[in-house]
């Protein structure tokens, strides 16, 4: 085999693998959104048969002896194909180590748990949907010890989201932030309520939000040629190609905020794919490098630029043309100000920026429970419920405002959540960094975005997976990450908002 040989049999084989991932997340997609109820059954035969052959396309000998050529080979590399041989390399001694059956059984899993998280969440169900988190948890805790035995489970996943991440790293960072933000919580509710968010409950019609929505892409400088909107139960984003993305939201008439906050959150998602660069694509580099970076862009994205001052004072006017009645006598400040409201609640995505982290704390107490066997899912709600209580003083009154909330453990993903608050940290580092370069909230003003996608286009969007996380977020802040960024931002922001 020669090198060239080598290399268009490793471009080959990703753009079979990318076709697989492409055929599996449409059918993924159209099973959340438009799919009829009852068809779960004939998805999972489907896809059963795709992580069959996606399996049998990665892990076999040929792969194997290809991968260890172009590694002792890698001097007559190019750089971007180095990376993409050690990134197929990873997966590969990953998913070598899972016997197929148990590979393809555990994609059938999670289509079976994702139908049944739907109807439990509706039908406030938590019994049927608990053997499934029972089946994914201990499949997780067999997989973890596949790939590395001598790890603790839960920092095997973590470090599959988010390299390099583990509990001790999390402890730490969570350790840091609640130090700052539970007294400061505790100052504003001492203060009592003095931010007037009534206005926001009452009836948005689902017609005008859908035209916020296509205004909100607008906005943020989505291409739609290429983005497409869903609706969903949990709002969600996929991708294909930097030139088919699609996200999701879900619309209720008396929370007009909350599809509005999902859209601009999965829109910041969506604009990391959108500029990947052309050449990774259909290559393992292309799309984003890790939960952590992904999440910092939808969050950067919902609340650091979201809900800004500039960014509601910008569009107020089309607010006002959409919901007179609604927001009749209501100023932007007030607008400002009630989306910024902070009162502990009961729904992640539902939650203000104040509050979010203590969320995603309550979900890495569990899941390290989960991965470590250490709970009985059956009392899993009770647990819940007890963590809410300690962290965010709220009682759950039923289990689909609860344990059921979230779709992510019924897709198998325990480890995700900390990239949530690791992320949002990670967006309060580049926007200090942004700042430095450009006057982003003159640019907000201004109602043109343009040149904030495009300075993100050229610091974190275009590399895609070119990069491991700490390197991409060394490259772009010239530092390491620094959690100091996101308490000041959350200091700073709540205390000028409550007047402390």
């Amino acid at each position: 085999m020669t090198i060239d040989q080598a290399i268009q049999q490793s471009a080959m084989l990703q753009k079979k693998i990318h076709a697989l991932r492409h055929a599996s997340g449409l059918i993924f997609y159209d099973g959340a959104t438009t799919a009829p109820e009852g068809a779960a059954a004939g998805r999972g035969e489907t896809l059963g048969v795709l992580g069959s052959m996606e399996y049998e396309l990665l892990i076999n000998p040929e792969t194997e002896k290809l991968l260890h050529f172009l590694q002792e080979n890698k001097g007559e590399l190019s750089p971007q194909q180095a990376r993409e041989t050690e990134i197929l390399t990873r997966e590969y001694e990953k998913i070598s180590k899972i016997p197929q059956d148990e590979f393809v059984a555990f994609q059938v899993l999670i289509n079976e748990a994702q139908d049944v998280w739907h109807k439990a969440k509706r039908n406030n169900d938590y019994p049927s949907f608990a053997p499934y988190i029972e089946k994914i948890s201990t499949a997780l805790r067999k997989f973890a010890a596949y790939f590395n035995p001598d790890e603790k489970p839960y920092n095997v996943w973590l470090d599959q989201y988010e390299r390099g991440l583990n509990m001790d790293k999390l402890d730490s960072f969570f350790g840091k932030l609640k130090e700052a933000i539970v007294p400061l919580i505790k100052k504003i509710q001492d203060k009592g309520s003095i931010i007037d968010d009534s206005f926001l409950n009452q009836e948005f019609p689902v017609d005008k939000q859908r035209i916020l929505s296509d205004y909100l892409m607008e906005v943020m400088c989505i291409d739609r040629r290429y983005c497409a909107i869903g609706e969903t139960e949990h709002p969600f984003t996929i991708n294909f190609n930097n030139k088919d993305v699609r996200i999701t939201t879900k619309y209720h008439t008396d929370k007009m905020t909350n599809s509005m906050y999902s859209v601009i959150h999965e829109g910041g998602h969506a604009l990391y794919e959108l500029h990947t660069g052309d050449e990774l694509q259909f290559t393992c580099l292309a799309g984003g490098i890790s939960m952590g970076i992904h999440e910092s862009q939808s969050r950067l994205f919902e609340n650091f630029i979201g809900r800004s001052k500039p960014f509601i004072s910008m569009i107020y006017p089309k607010l006002l043309e959409l919901f007179p009645e609604q927001l009749k006598n209501i100023s932007p400040h007030q607008f400002y100000l009630a989306v910024n409201k902070s009162v502990p609640s009961l729904i992640r995505i539902e939650a203000d920026e104040l509050t979010y982290c203590l969320h995603i704390m309550v979900r890495y107490e569990i899941e390290k429970m989960l991965l470590e066997g250490s709970v009985d899912v059956d009392k899993l709600p009770e647990v819940w419920a007890g963590l809410m209580k300690d962290y965010l003083g709220v009682d759950v009154p039923d289990d689909t405002h609860g344990v059921l909330q979230d779709s992510h453990w019924s897709g198998g993903s325990m480890g995700y959540f900390p990239s949530y608050a690791i992320g949002t940290a990670y967006a309060a580092q580049i926007l200090h960094r942004m700042k430095q370069d450009i006057n982003v909230e003159d640019i907000i003003e201004s109602g043109n975005l343009k040149p904030i996608v495009d300075w993100l286009t050229e610091n974190i969007y275009k590399y895609g997976s070119l990069m491991d996380p700490d390197e991409l977020l060394y490259k772009c802040c010239n530092e390491p990450f620094d959690p100091t960024y996101y308490i000041d931002y959350l200091v700073g922001k709540f205390s000028a908002i409550y007047d402390l």
